[in-house]
């Protein structure tokens, strides 16, 4: 059954959104960082970026040391958080960019979370990056064709690298702002050389504009902002992607400058996440919402800062388009004053597709059908047994087709730029940096996994599997 057959069946069945309003339901926000890498947050470890408010939000609510992305990229990582769906099933696989923009776009038969929400009476607003459809060939997938009801922010995740943009979207129009910027690639792309306006400023204002025009009426807040991701482009151009108004603390450290920008980058976000959960209280909506701040994938290397500096990834090997725990294990904070128990730490295995399942039980809506999705609620509410996945599944699809598999959230299966390739296995009970192959030792699992991954996936035109050309041997 498509998603919108689907849904129009829930609302035929009586839920309407007149009457699914209720003080019941409580508000929902999803903030998802863009690069923000598991070893980024003092509440996990980070040594030399300061991010009290982040810290604060994880002694007041629950921290996951277990907790996974959508994917190592950006766009199908959202894909499986909007629909549900591992990246064997969810719509989009991969970053298409320019080069495929319907491969990067949701369609209209495709069942989004926002759309679930507003189906149970919930009014819905994304802010940010989007990243999943745009104007022309992919507009199927515009915010607002998937659920949402009000849009601010970037459409295409090239426009995104720009901090300063020239412009933003608001639904389907563009609002000029009075940055100027030197255009390089797609429109909207490049560094600013008049830098006023600062997206993620204008983000956090527009995210406590909603919160206080819609206290009476359940909402789901999609904050997405855009810090840490380097502008790639300010990158190749001046060896400095790290775009920030200021260096705050760090203005007076003797670092090159990429560093003090990127850690001033985390530092502005730690201060526009705590000003959010402040006005929140400020509102009387704090025992009413449920906040869950997280991360699009691992920690990137494309600003010019310097890793050892920073340690981003914590005690997990790899960065953003790996599929090691670097890659795809990100920070993940629960916050619910009342009902998320202060300081809890939980190492539950989950990953964004719970976020539909978890959704729909606190909206009071049943989870759609095929879904790879198991709701949380049981562990932030800890009451009731928590049902688990017995495995999760990630792709990538850049030079080369690569997977991975996590077997009863312990055992790591990954296999590297081939659908043929053997697979590496890691014990990550005992081996949390993946740095022991045991594949040779535990053929069974090694068996177990392997049948998993001959069905783990759906065959997709826009993302087939893709073997490396063989190369010849040397003579």
């Amino acid at each position: 059954m498509s998603g919108s057959w689907w849904l129009i069946g829930v609302l035929t069945a009586g839920i309407t959104a007149a009457e699914s309003v209720g003080p019941s339901k409580p508000n929902l926000v999803w903030i998802m960082a863009d690069d923000l890498g598991y070893g980024e947050l003092g509440c996990y470890g980070q040594k030399v970026i300061q991010t009290p408010q982040l810290d604060r939000m994880a002694r007041e609510g629950m921290r996951f040391t277990q907790f996974y992305a959508g994917a190592t990229v950006c766009a199908p990582s959202r894909s499986v958080l909007m629909t549900g769906q591992h990246q064997g099933h969810t719509r989009v696989r991969g970053n298409a960019g320019r080069t495929n923009p319907a491969a990067q776009a949701l369609r209209a038969d495709d069942l989004t979370v926002a759309r679930l929400l507003r189906g149970a009476g919930y009014v819905t607003a994304l802010i940010g990056k989007w990243g999943l459809g745009d104007v022309g060939a992919a507009d199927s997938g515009l915010p607002r064709k998937q659920g949402f009801d009000v849009f601010f922010g970037y459409l295409n995740q090239g426009h995104a690298h720009n901090h300063y943009p020239d412009f933003l979207w608001r639904n389907e129009e563009k609002v000029a702002l009075p940055n100027e910027i030197v255009p390089l690639g797609q429109v909207g792309a490049g560094y600013a050389i008049k830098a006023d306006a600062y997206a993620d400023d204008l983000f956090a204002d527009e995210a406590i504009r909603f919160a206080r025009a819609h206290r009476d009426r359940p909402f789901f807040l999609y904050w997405n902002p855009v810090v840490p991701h380097a502008n790639n482009e300010r990158t190749r151009a001046i060896q400095d992607g790290a775009e920030v108004p200021d260096y705050g603390p760090y203005a007076d450290r003797d670092w090159l400058a990429p560093d003090k920008g990127h850690a001033a980058m985390i530092t502005r976000l730690d201060d526009h996440v705590g000003r959010f959960l402040d006005e929140l209280r400020r509102l009387g909506l704090a025992e009413r919402t449920l906040v869950i701040f997280t991360s699009d994938n691992g920690p990137h290397r494309e600003s010019g800062h310097d890793l050892r500096r920073f340690q981003p990834a914590g005690p997990l090997r790899g960065l953003k388009r790996n599929l090691t725990e670097g890659g795809i294990r990100v920070p993940t904070l629960a916050w619910w004053p009342g009902t998320i128990a202060p300081g809890t730490v939980s190492d539950h295995v989950g990953y964004f597709g719970d976020f539909m399942a978890t959704a729909a039980e606190l909206a009071g809506v049943p989870l759609p059908p095929g879904r790879d999705s198991v709701s949380l609620v049981p562990t932030l509410r800890s009451r009731g047994p928590q049902p688990r996945h017995e495995f999760l599944y990630w792709e990538f699809h850049e030079g080369g087709f690569s997977q991975a598999a996590l077997y009863q959230g312990r055992w790591k299966a990954i296999r590297e730029r081939s659908p043929d390739a053997p697979l590496q296995l890691y014990d990550l009970a005992a081996d949390i940096g993946e740095t022991t192959d045991v594949s040779q030792r535990h053929p069974e699992i090694v068996a177990r996994i392997e049948a998993y991954l001959k069905t783990a996936r759906t065959e997709s035109p826009d993302w087939p599997v893709r073997r490396q050309p063989t190369r010849p041997a040397k003579p």
